[in-house]
């Protein structure tokens, strides 16, 4: 079993008085059924599991009347021997895209209370979905059956899970708790990591690269050691997708959505990287693209860093959302797409010019699994930091580094403070912990260290007397 950080997660929402049917949302085969599954399994008498791909006939239950108790008698009809306690079954709702009746029962579930729910889809937050919820009505209508099929906005609690990040790699992989101290001591404390444990975990970062971090994949590695049997996960996992985007897409997008997907690696092939529609396709535009984008986006399977030219706080408030560049959600994904012997190449350290391709990819992937949203910083004049994080209350540049070079943009803001109002900075790379004034170097490996903070709007408090003296001078106005 691999250990998963979205267990915590699931238990404080158990542990919620009056909480709310949950909902996981995340990129298809990044192992929601499992730990539902696993979950509800621990901690409830008795699991009710319907998979609506796998047992479409369940969708029958949820057509007309959404009352939980009319649900229980149609789903008693169609499972013998079903149990539901009250207090003590949790419902499982797997790929409920397949059933917006059964997105629209949270509701009722909620108001009824007395059972469990835990929801989960791949697809759910896609352009395309809203269009299947409106099929699902019109069919309803056809057959004179009542009710309108709708997100249960305020009675769900939505959750985003990604695949495993690199430390949730390194439990996979059997790496001790202790370790994984020892490398936060030395990061803290800014000490060197002793050689040994430099050399292991700089192969245990290569190694994740090349498996990547989708919970099938990593499982026939542990069990065969085999790249090929990687590889033939992803070939599977990646048809999957393609399907979706055939499935689930809106008509007019489906058939550039793949051409979009299909550029990714040559859109980080570039030198500038950033995200060029003409690249897609000879007389590719944004408008005919855009969309196709966006879906890719919200199905979890890519993740956009947008551009400032400022750096500073509030990073959302300075992007550009035109000029952005696209990575994978995940790095293994990107690694099978870039064809046989990639994985080979990681491992060998072979991979010429496209490194430093792949690593920026690897600091957005971490990213991304932290839940932040991605920036960076590009100036006409040729001034450029891979990354913008929100640090101890600051902006801080991070720079990716596929090899040990000088970071000629990042000494640059670093020695002009009054103009880019930097303090710190970060350099990840093939190399041990240093730090040569105000730049921190880091071994790649550590990335998943970064303690982050959401980029949020932070509001003064303000006294009563105040409010009084401002809502006075409003009136006067």
């Amino acid at each position: 079993m691999l250990k998963r950080k979205i267990e915590n997660v699931l238990g404080t929402w158990k542990g919620t008085a009056g909480h709310k049917p949950l909902v996981i949302m995340g990129i298809r085969q990044c192992g929601k059924t499992y730990i539902a599954t696993h979950f509800a399994s621990e901690n409830y008498k008795s699991v009710v599991y319907i998979n609506f791909i796998k047992q479409p006939e369940r969708i029958d239950a949820f057509l007309g009347s959404k009352d939980v108790n009319t649900i229980l008698l149609n789903l008693s009809a169609q499972i013998p021997d079903v149990a539901f306690t009250p207090g003590d079954t949790c419902f499982i709702f797997d790929e409920i895209q397949e059933c917006p009746e059964a997105r629209t029962s949270l509701k009722f579930f909620k108001e009824d209370g007395r059972f469990d729910v835990i929801a989960t889809g791949s697809i759910l937050g896609v352009q395309g979905y809203g269009d299947e919820l409106r099929k699902q009505h019109r069919r309803l209508k056809s057959k004179k059956e009542p009710g309108i099929n709708s997100v249960p906005v305020g009675y769900e609690e939505i959750i985003k899970m990604y695949p495993l990040d690199f430390e949730e790699f390194l439990w996979a992989n059997g790496l001790s708790e202790q370790v994984i101290e020892a490398l936060k001591v030395c990061y803290h404390n800014e000490k060197p990591v002793p050689q040994g444990m430099h050399v292991a975990m700089r192969r245990l970062l290569n190694l994740y690269v090349a498996v990547g971090g989708l919970p099938d994949a990593i499982n026939a590695f542990l069990k065969t050691n085999n790249m090929n049997e990687v590889s033939n996960v992803y070939k599977s996992i990646l048809k999957e997708y393609r399907d979706d985007m055939v499935k689930y897409a809106p008509d007019k997008d489906k058939p550039h959505i793949r051409e979009c997907f299909n550029s990714i690696p040559k859109q980080l092939a570039k030198e500038n990287k950033k995200f060029m529609y003409n690249k897609v396709k000879p007389g590719g535009r944004s408008d005919i693209y855009m969309g196709s984008l966006q879906w890719l986006e919200d199905a979890g399977i890519i993740c956009r860093c947008y551009n400032t030219d400022i750096t500073g706080l509030l990073m959302e408030g300075n992007a550009k959302d035109n000029v952005f560049k696209v990575y994978m959600a995940d790095i293994g994904l990107l690694i099978e797409m870039l064809g046989p012997g990639t994985r080979a190449d990681i491992l060998q350290g072979n991979l010429a010019g496209f490194k430093g391709a792949i690593f920026e990819n690897l600091m957005a992937d971490t990213l991304h699994k932290k839940a932040q949203n991605l920036y960076y910083f590009q100036k006409d004049s040729g001034l450029e930091l891979d990354f913008l994080v929100r640090l101890n209350g600051e902006c801080v540049p991070v720079e990716v580094k596929a090899k040990s070079s000088k970071s000629k943009s990042t000494k640059t803001v670093l020695n002009h403070p009054e103009k880019y109002h930097i303090q710190q900075a970060i350099k990840f790379g093939d190399y041990n912990i240093g730090r040569e004034g105000r730049l921190l170097t880091l071994p790649t490996y550590m990335q998943f260290l970064l303690n982050l903070e959401p980029e949020e709007v932070f509001i003064e408090p303000i006294d009563l007397d105040t409010l009084n003296t401002l809502a006075k001078e409003i009136l006067n106005e």
